[in-house]
């Protein structure tokens, strides 16, 4: 399955520029064309980067990016800004975006950036977010906010990680059993981990979504 990338620019030259660089890179691209726009789409659709200008109309990248971080989407994400002084890439960065970069840019740099940034990302990505508080893959459990740690089995915890990596999509039965359970049996194996994991942290950690499959909780 090719990356996702949702490209968040006003100017619709670079905009379609972007997107066709990165769609000749063998990504899927999502454009759009201003900050209310991108927030959108960042919370209802799944992506593996983000690529987000800084100086948006509506609501600019900053605190797009803020919302986004703040609603518990981790997608690595690239800031790209004509602003090109240490405060302004402080500001990008301490707003939740992995990477800055400063326009105009090298086309080569900026494909090589988001290859390292989709790298880093999925070597490290051992804590996730999960509603109520953090699940750790290494220890296999759930650390909350208000309680101590839930121990989790260790199809439990795949299952968990699944769904808190892409927490806006939608799984189906059959996608969960082929990436969780190695297609071993039917259906029903993942409705009953999903009862397990919401019999240890209470029901709203997963969401039912009738005639489609699963996804996170919200985090709300």
């Amino acid at each position: 399955m090719n990356p996702r990338v949702l490209v968040v620019e006003d100017d619709p030259q670079l905009l379609e520029t972007l997107a066709a660089l990165l769609a000749a890179e063998g990504y899927t691209v999502e454009p759009a064309c201003d900050g209310q726009r991108g927030l959108h789409l960042g919370l209802t659709r799944s992506y593996d980067v983000l690529l987000l200008d800084r100086g948006l109309p509506a609501l600019n990248g900053l605190d797009l990016l803020t919302r986004l971080r703040a609603r518990g989407i981790v997608t690595p994400t690239l800031m790209l800004s004509a602003l090109d002084n240490p405060a302004d890439r402080v500001a990008g960065l301490d707003a939740g975006a992995e990477d800055y970069l400063s326009k105009p840019f090298d086309v080569g740099e900026l494909l090589a950036r988001l290859r390292a940034l989709r790298r880093r990302h999925l070597e490290t990505a051992r804590v996730l977010p999960v509603p109520g508080g953090r699940v750790d893959l290494d220890l296999r459990q759930v650390q909350r906010d208000s309680v101590g740690p839930v121990r989790l089995s260790e199809r439990e915890c795949a299952l968990l990680a699944t769904l808190a990596a892409r927490p806006r999509h939608v799984f189906s039965r059959s996608q969960l059993l082929g990436l969780v359970f190695d297609e071993a049996g039917s259906g029903v194996v993942v409705d009953t981990y999903v009862h397990y994991l919401r019999r240890k942290l209470g029901r709203k950690v997963i969401d039912t979504v009738r005639g489609r499959g699963y996804r996170l909780g919200s985090m709300r």
